[in-house]
């Protein structure tokens, strides 16, 4: 399965549209942290968009994509565990569209706060993003909405923008750690780098307790594995997206995984050493990073802070606990 990368030109064009809402974001090398890491080291702060996250990207892009083609819906729906979602409410609330998201059941009480607070109807349904996913699909096919899938390439022009951004103002990076969930921030970074002509190494990170991505590349085929994560729900995807893998298995350097207890001890380690907030998906380039820390002496080190939306008891019992 071949899927064509966005350009240079696709990225620059995407980040004329998303500054039209927020400016870039910053990225900063913090002392304490490259203390801990023992390398120099390096965060994309994406927990600093209007929606707490990155995903915000993806959906400004998503939606110019369908309004240029003159096919934008009066409705449309899609799934998530929170981010995604919030991209969708913000983009569909500035073209004026109808916007339904499904979450699982017991999804986090704060960002489906944050989806209501941008217009969205939220429907609770499934034990896991996967059943969530498929209702999502049955509910467009019923109501004649457009599904709005988590991995497709108008996404990822809007995505790349952040990684594009990073590797422009610290072109001296080595390695970059992306957690990986659905994909579009792995296969984005992996597009800035080529758009880009970089040579820094894209490490991905996948929750321990959530392996399709690491169990399909090994195996060169979606394999699907269960979902126990219980901090990590950015991450917690069961079936990896065929063409999400296509880009990753041939461009990532290699797929670190990560327990609970290691994102954990990330997110208080990046409160300690930051005082940013990130939720568990956000934290675990850190404990990726961490895990290998012995092979990153002298080297530039890059992390995708990628959201912060985590619910404060959550955040409070991870201090508490570290």
């Amino acid at each position: 399965m071949t899927t064509v990368l966005p350009t240079l030109s696709d990225i620059e064009a995407a980040a004329r549209l998303v500054y039209q809402e927020f400016p870039a974001t910053p990225q900063y090398r913090w002392p304490l942290l490259s203390e801990r890491l023992g390398a120099t080291c390096w965060v994309k702060h994406e927990n600093h968009t209007p929606v707490g996250a990155f995903k915000i990207r993806g959906g400004l892009t998503y939606f110019d994509q369908l309004a240029q083609r003159g096919a934008m819906p009066r409705e449309v729906i899609s799934a998530t565990r929170g981010n995604h979602g919030q991209s969708m409410g913000w983009a569909a609330r500035k073209h004026g569209v109808a916007c339904t998201i499904v979450v699982p059941q017991g999804n986090s009480l704060e960002k489906n706060a944050a989806m209501r607070a941008l217009g969205v109807t939220l429907i609770e349904h499934g034990s896991d993003f996967q059943e969530a996913r498929e209702h999502a699909i049955q509910l467009a096919a019923e109501r004649g909405a457009h599904m709005v899938p988590s991995f497709h390439f108008d996404l990822l022009r809007g995505v790349s923008t952040y990684w594009w951004e990073f590797l422009r103002a610290v072109p001296q990076l080595d390695v970059v750690y992306v957690p990986i969930g659905q994909g579009s921030g792995a296969c984005s970074a992996i597009a800035a780098k080529l758009a880009l002509g970089h040579g820094v190494r894209i490490v991905g990170v996948v929750s321990s307790h959530a392996t399709t991505y690491a169990d399909s590349v090994a195996a060169g085929r979606v394999v699907e594995s269960p979902v126990t994560t219980q901090l990590a729900d950015g991450m917690a995807c069961r079936v990896a997206d065929a063409q999400a893998l296509a880009i990753i298995a041939p461009h990532i350097d290699h797929i670190v995984q990560v327990s609970d207890t290691q994102v954990g001890a990330a997110m208080h380690a990046l409160f300690t050493d930051t005082h940013n907030t990130a939720e568990g998906a956000g934290a675990a380039a850190l404990a990726g990073a961490l895990q290998e820390r012995e092979q990153l002496a002298n080297q530039v080190v890059g992390l995708a802070l990628t959201g912060g939306n985590v619910d404060a008891d959550v955040f409070a019992g991870v201090l508490t606990a570290a």
